[in-house]
């Protein structure tokens, strides 16, 4: 049955990877410090960790079939030997005692440069940017205390020095006669505060972290008003929501350009100077012509080979040894929300595969990551994502959609994202880990379905999928904003934590790749049961005004603010099944036909009721949603960008009386702390049981939840 499906990929034409051996590896290793992490504090039996800083060197062969899907890799510049170099930098923490690891290197796929896992999977991992990206603060420890090696890399050529972020040198493509390469790009710029000025990559995205920290690809001419040959022209429109028409803004009141308040511009390749100010909750969309391509696509091949290098090789070609080698190494990938669809596009191009032919990742753990990276694209744009409000139109969810192979009515293609790995039995086995926010704003229903939401697909025998329900993109910190403004929302965001179901998940997902345990069973939502519906059938209770503006409101609002998805048309140039090409029309040709997105029921208390129920949503003291709405000036009544809401529940039957509240009180639900404890209890057991919560945290949960007491807020 395997050789026929190869044979059948190939005959539908899916580029499956040559199996002569090709010249990709890393060459070079080289570490400038090693230290004591965290003052050389033991980690359980693991003892205390070490931390290696350095580098890699790499090196492609650009005439291999292997790297022929990497785009412009032709265009790269080559070394003396002809092949494609590449430099990244490398941090490795790694237990001081090899031997009492657990045999896991564990590779994080950075977001935007930052170092997430430790803030992921530990406890107490806080404070500001030292601390997640400067590796100072271990948390509870107990990635370490597991024992696992944890290695990070470059990927990102867009990713620009500073708070110890980690980037990948960018390497640019130029014409075969060494002149610079241009080509359309859309930009949409959103800024937090009225600036007079912005870079032209300022995205909501990215706007968490300091201007400077991200480049953007320079204007091919600082003249805004310039018609080029083809008829091209530069244009900067505004609307206030994505939905609205786009507003033109004159040649004459903007420019290429820096300035300040009484100051003249000053040109400036690589931001955009507005007379009247760009505002804050307004969508500026610049299309341009830009020079100087990155070869994005690199990224995908530095992580195939920095993965094959420290799981495989005992030392480099000049005979340095590999600081982490174990001939019984395994490794798995792991990425948080754009790390997540970069490990999606990682397999789904067949990058899993090494030189050798050989499985380069055994696991991955694509972590809130729904939709495919925008990487291997000529002028691609990482940063983007997908968006109701925001980034909604960029290749960021092109079909495939699935892990599984099936057939897309919309654009006749037969695909999954296991084809090219499947055809070389190079597949990892996979955790597929998203919250309810994914299902809201990230489509990921897509992945759960066929591409109409007609009928439930099941996961391949190597996958299993997890939706945290009632959670959001990333939980909120505490202590909670209780009043507003609560930033660009309309509701306070969502605390529902994920770190006990991420350890859990990533517990079971190191026991089925180290010693062949059975995983434990997907959790999702399903339409056979009637779990996932078409967004105006989900059952919102109707809760008192509080910032939504009413009950109607309420009601009306969560049936139109799915993130629906549609057919986008980027040019000829552009292939969609590998979201890989060249964008030669901006913005996007809209086709008709919609994908059939669907969304996660909801309890009377407006509670996901599939999925995996943390304790907290078990036993709640509010409401829970994936979604929530933006305020006035802030892409009002839209989706709020990654934000879920919290609504707590009345403290007393009287108090929510008052207001109309259909949802019982605290009281109500819990007389007693006895009450409460019994259910907390009861939920924290059924968890352990589904191997969803460890038990050893079910029993610090538990504790807690005895000296605490019933809270009223969380």
């Amino acid at each position: 049955m395997r050789n026929l499906f190869k044979l059948a990929l190939v005959a539908c034409g899916a580029a499956v990877i040559s199996a002569s051996i090709a010249e990709a590896r890393v060459t070079r290793i080289e570490i400038d410090k090693t230290e004591w992490a965290f003052g050389g504090g033991s980690f359980g039996n693991t003892g205390p960790y070490q931390l290696l800083t350095g580098r890699v060197t790499g090196e492609i062969d650009p005439a291999d079939p292997a790297n022929a899907i990497i785009q412009d890799i032709n265009l790269a510049p080559r070394n003396s030997r002809g092949m494609v170099e590449y430099t990244t930098p490398i941090e490795i923490l790694k237990p001081a005692d090899t031997a009492r690891g657990n045999r896991i290197l564990f590779f994080e796929v950075n977001n935007r440069g930052n170092k997430l896992a430790l803030g992921a999977f530990d406890e107490g991992v806080t404070g500001g940017a030292a601390d997640r990206n400067g590796l100072t603060s271990p948390g509870d420890g107990w990635l370490l205390r597991s024992g696992y090696t944890m290695v990070w890399f470059g990927w990102e050529m867009d990713v620009l020095p500073g708070m110890n972020r980690i980037g990948m040198p960018p390497v640019v493509a130029h014409n075969h006669d060494g002149s610079a390469i241009t080509g359309v790009v859309r930009s949409e710029m959103i800024t937090p505060i009225e600036a007079a000025s912005v870079p032209i990559g300022l995205s909501q995205q990215i706007q968490a972290f300091p201007p400077g920290s991200y480049d953007s690809y320079p204007t091919a001419s600082l003249d805004n008003g310039e018609a080029y040959a083809d008829g091209f022209r530069a244009s900067l429109t505004v609307r206030a929501r994505e939905q609205d028409p786009r507003i033109p803004i004159p040649d004459s009141e903007w420019s290429f350009a820096t300035c300040e308040q009484g100051k003249p511009p000053v040109p400036d390749e690589r931001h955009v100077c507005l007379k009247t100010g760009f505002q804050p909750g307004h969508l500026y969309e610049l299309i341009y012509r830009a020079k100087d391509p990155m070869v994005g696509g690199l990224g995908f091949a530095a992580t195939r080979d920095v993965g094959a290098f420290f799981r495989n090789a005992a030392k480099d070609d000049i005979g340095t040894a590999n600081p982490v080698f174990r001939p019984d190494n395994l490794a798995i990938v792991e990425g948080t929300s754009q790390s997540g669809r970069m490990i999606r596009s990682f397999i789904a191009l067949g990058f899993n595969r090494d030189e050798a032919g050989k499985r380069v990742f055994d696991g991955a753990y694509p972590h809130i990551g729904g939709g495919l990276m925008p990487l291997n694209i000529r002028f691609g744009q990482p940063v983007r994502a997908w968006g109701e409000q925001t980034d909604h139109v960029y290749p960021a969810y092109d079909f495939p959609f699935s892990y599984a192979h099936e057939t897309d009515p919309l654009t006749l293609r037969t695909q999954g994202i296991l084809d090219r790995c499947t055809a070389t039995d190079t597949c990892p086995r996979i955790f597929h880990v998203a919250t309810s926010l994914e299902m809201w704003e990230g489509r990921q229903s897509l992945g759960l379905t066929d591409p109409l939401g007609q009928r439930d697909a099941p996961d391949p025998a190597n996958v299993r999928t997890f939706i945290m329900g009632s959670t959001q993109h990333g939980p909120a910190a505490l202590p909670l904003v209780t009043q507003a403004p609560f930033g660009n929302c309309q509701q306070q965001p969502n605390p529902n934590p994920q770190l006990w179901t991420m350890r859990a998940l990533m517990s079971g997902l190191t026991a089925w790749v180290l010693d062949d345990v059975a995983p434990p069973e997907s959790a999702v939502p399903r339409i056979a049961d009637g779990t996932l519906v078409a967004p105006d059938q989900v059952r919102f209770p109707p809760i008192p005004a509080n910032h939504y503006g009413g009950v109607e409101r309420v009601a009306t609002s969560t049936a139109r603010i799915h993130d629906t998805l549609h057919v986008l048309d980027f040019g000829p140039l552009y292939r969609a099944g590998d979201s890989s090409g060249i964008i030669t029309r901006e913005p996007p040709l809209v086709r008709s036909g919609s994908y059939g997105v669907l969304e996660m029921q909801v309890d009377a208390d407006g509670n996901d009721i599939a999925g995996i129920e943390s304790v907290f949503s078990q036993v709640p003291i509010g409401t829970y949603t994936g979604w929530n709405l933006g305020r006035k000036d802030r892409f009002e009544n839209g989706m709020c960008n990654l934000q879920g809401s919290f609504i707590p529940f009345a403290a007393t039957r009287a108090e929510r009386l008052a207001v109309g509240d259909p949802r019982p009180s605290i009281e109500e639900r819990y007389p007693t702390k006895d009450v409460y404890l019994a259910a907390f209890k009861k939920a924290a057991d059924g968890l352990v049981a589904k191997r969803y919560l460890l038990p050893e945290d079910a029993k610090l949960l538990t504790e807690r939840a005895e000296k605490e007491g019933i809270r009223t807020g969380p």
